[in-house]
């Protein structure tokens, strides 16, 4: 996707001794909440969901932002498992919301690792939040590795062989493990060709230092061995008390097994499945994405 409107500020808000990196689409004040925008990964950037800019000419204010390790943000290759937890990027996003004046009026919109992101932060009930979207995000890792196994079963068997035998070798960094990948990619991940331009420009980003993937995930999108390979929030979903829009497509790597428990726990909760979209319905199903988002702000009664 090109042509996104240009970013009404565009800068970097100080975390600790580091620096995170934010765009804003729209005016932050006086008019509807912001949407804040968490994105994926972990470790990859913002550009893959540059089309919720689009939102902005509903009025909804669009921040976008990279965390910590990614992107424009400050970048730490040496650091190890210990620094990278949940909850360094749950403060990042409490140092954003307030270091951007934004803490007591925002929506927040977070989709797949960042769903799972946005859903614990959600279940502190902070007073400023009006609305949640989750999109694409599994419930809990643990479920997630579960349904791995059954989405590489659908993959070729000459690929997942490929894919097996760099895993057991311990050679998921070389090319032919890569290009193996990309086949489950182009199945559950995003089945648009070619790929769109920001989805590819958020690939690069992850390729260029992947420190914080491979570490809080692993080579691969279906070889969770990262230290985020048990974490769950299903514990934490009765405790959302905003109104919340969860999001996942027919043939998405965030299979309904995976997302369910969100549906079955969060009080105030809507699931909406995109039929023709594996993991990217705002690139895969753009105008029907557009309408879904617009019924759910609206349903919220915000007032600008």
């Amino acid at each position: 996707m090109t042509g996104h409107p240009a970013p009404s500020a565009k800068g970097a808000v100080r975390f600790g001794e580091y620096r995170t990196w934010y765009r804003v689409t729209g005016e932050l004040t006086g008019g509807l909440p912001p949407i804040v925008v968490v994105h994926g990964g972990p470790g990859s950037t913002h550009d893959y969901l540059l089309a919720l800019t689009r939102l902005a000419d509903l009025g909804w204010p669009v921040v976008h932002y990279d965390q910590l390790g990614n992107g424009g943000s400050t970048h730490l290759p040496e650091k190890g498992g210990d620094f990278w937890t949940v909850q360094l990027f749950l403060d990042e996003l409490d140092n954003l919301l307030r270091s951007l004046g934004i803490a007591d009026n925002y929506v927040l919109f977070g989709q797949s690792w960042g769903g799972m992101l946005a859903a614990r932060h959600a279940a502190d009930r902070p007073p400023g939040l009006r609305g949640l979207v989750i999109a694409n995000s599994p419930a809990s890792y643990p479920l997630w590795r579960q349904e791995m196994k059954v989405l590489r079963a659908q993959l070729p068997r000459e690929v997942d062989e490929v894919l097996a035998a760099h895993e057991a070798a311990g050679t998921t960094d070389s090319r032919e493990y890569q290009t193996a990948a990309q086949e489950f990619l182009a199945r559950f991940v995003c089945r648009l060709d070619p790929w769109p331009r920001d989805y590819l420009a958020s690939l690069t980003e992850v390729q260029s230092d992947p420190t914080v993937y491979a570490t809080m995930n692993g080579p691969s999108e279906f070889h969770v061995v990262g230290t985020l390979r048990d974490w769950s929030v299903i514990e934490h979903c009765a405790d959302i008390a905003v109104p919340t829009l969860v999001i996942s497509g027919e043939y998405d790597e965030a299979t309904p097994a995976t997302v369910r428990p969100f549906a079955e726990h969060i009080p105030r909760v809507r699931w909406e499945v995109f039929p023709e979209s594996s993991h990217l319905p705002h690139l895969e199903e753009p105008e029907r994405f557009d309408r879904v988002m617009k019924d759910y702000l609206d349903s919220l009664g915000v007032a600008s």
